[in-house]
């Protein structure tokens, strides 16, 4: 099992930027993907971004290209989701999330962390 425990979210104004933290504890080293997610209000949870665990490759949403960045420090076992220019539209819960190997989806999930962006 993985846990992961999420910080950073907050109230920031449109143009702003946050860092989001998410601390994995447990069974890190079977982590192969870690991801950052949002679901705004009535809506989906969507994926913003994953980053492998041992390569550190990355991807992205399509809306948050250019302005979010994801990274990890696998020393501390930590991932992060640095947001700029952030606009009301990203306002949603955001949610870190591992993947293990031999396993397709992913499994453990943080219990999520409020971002309001105001206009």
């Amino acid at each position: 099992q993985v846990q992961l425990v999420e910080s950073g979210g907050g109230l920031v104004q449109a143009g702003g930027s946050l860092r989001l933290s998410c601390a994995a504890s447990g069974r890190t080293f079977s982590i192969s993907v870690m991801g950052w997610f949002r679901q705004a209000p009535g809506k989906e949870r969507t994926s913003v971004a994953t980053i492998t665990w041992s390569g550190g490759s990355t991807s992205y949403a399509d809306s948050v290209k250019g302005r979010f960045t994801i990274s990890r420090d696998n020393a501390n076992n930590t991932v992060y989701l640095q947001m700029n220019s952030l606009k009301p539209e990203d306002t949603a819960v955001y949610y870190c999330a591992a993947r293990v190997y031999q396993r397709t989806g992913f499994g453990s999930w943080g219990q999520g962390t409020q971002v309001t962006v105001s206009s």
